[in-house]
């Protein structure tokens, strides 16, 4: 019998090569579980915070509004470029009376634009603007039109609206002389993306101020976002060009330079409807606290439906959005008159929309 049997043997490694020593099996387990912890770990430093947060918006939306807190009569509109491009006709400014009769929309913000870059308007982008305006007036008395006017501002690359360039910000002055010589009742700006604390955003406002006083006109903006957290917008800007939020200081800068401002409160990234409501509740309150008494302020309702990173339809609804402006007007400035609520925007809007507008809001 073979002395061998029953035993495992090793063939010695051919004579000039190498052979690796296997880790112990204890090593491998420990690295395993290592790698499982950490990543363990990143996922709590990430997920931690953002529960919190994600908590604290549900409970801002949370308890119940003061009574009277609805409609002071001075909401807004805005309107896509059809209104004034040739596409809508008779019965159609006939319906929009119709569907605005008994609300509380005192304004409308046609589109009349894009500016050019160089903030020019050719006349040619809104030939049916007087037709527009002489048809509201006579359907809906009271009710004012104003050219929604923007551009994409040259912040995240080569291309757009430089308003460091005097001549430019000239040209939009101009521009807005030329919508008010054809009839429009004030000028709505929509420049972005806009940084917070731009100082050449500050001077154009004041000189579209002198125009529109001049004229008995309005002068009003679309505004971003506040900074829900902190400095924010400095923190976000250190990963993106793309300025998400202003400062609470930057927003009350721009509030006092207006008649009206607008806050575009939608695009949030909220995942549902309690944490968007609790959103536009915080986002009403830190408006308020620092836009002048003599400025209305509007905060924008979401009058459209889609789902990407920037808007959960399922989240972003009016109904959301209109319980946390009454909560954060209920919490901040109950009484506060020159305040309402701007939609945005007809061409999206559903039946669903209205009917939570009017049932939440305007009775």
């Amino acid at each position: 019998m073979d002395s061998t049997e029953g035993t495992t043997t090793t063939e010695a490694p051919a004579e000039g090569t190498t052979q690796d020593a296997p880790a112990p099996e204890g090593e491998g387990r420990r690295r395993r579980r290592l790698l499982r912890r950490t990543a363990l770990a990143v996922v709590l430093v990430l997920l931690v915070p953002l529960l919190s947060v994600l908590t604290a918006l549900r409970i801002n939306y949370t308890g119940d509004p003061a009574d009277g807190t609805r409609t002071r009569d001075r909401d807004a509109l805005w309107l896509g470029h059809a209104w004034v491009d040739g596409r809508k006709k008779d019965a159609d400014v006939t319906a929009l009376a119709r569907r605005l009769r008994d609300t509380g929309i005192r304004d409308l913000y046609v589109h009349s634009g894009p500016l050019e870059h160089d903030g020019t308007l050719p006349k040619s982008v809104y030939p049916r603007a007087r037709w527009f305006i002489d048809a509201v007036h006579e359907k809906l008395p009271g009710v004012r039109v104003q050219a929604f006017l923007g551009d994409v501002l040259a912040t995240e690359g080569p291309d757009g609206m430089r308003l460091d360039d005097p001549g430019t910000r000239a040209a939009v002055v101009r521009s807005a002389r030329q919508v008010l010589d054809t009839g429009y009742e004030g000028v709505h700006l929509d420049l972005e993306p806009m940084p917070s604390g731009n100082r050449d955003f500050l001077t154009l406002l004041d000189s579209l101020r002198r125009e529109t006083r001049s004229r008995g006109a309005q002068l009003s903006v679309a505004a971003h976002q506040i900074d829900p957290l902190p400095n924010l917008h400095t923190v976000f800007g250190l990963f993106t060009d793309h300025p998400k939020w202003w400062s609470q200081e930057f927003f009350g800068q721009v509030a006092r330079r207006v008649d009206q401002i607008a806050v575009m409160s939608y695009d949030t990234a909220q995942p549902l409807e309690g944490t968007y409501g609790g959103y536009v509740a915080q986002q009403t309150s830190l408006a308020l606290e620092v836009t002048p008494p003599s400025t209305d302020l509007l905060m924008g309702l979401p009058f459209y439906y889609e789902s990407n990173f920037d808007h959960w339809g399922h989240a972003e609804t009016v109904p959301a959005a209109v319980r946390g402006v009454r909560l954060g007007l209920s919490r901040t400035d109950a009484d506060r008159a020159r305040f309402g609520v701007a939609l945005y925007i007809d061409f999206a809007a559903t039946e669903a929309d209205w009917r939570a507008y009017k049932e939440d809001w305007v009775r």
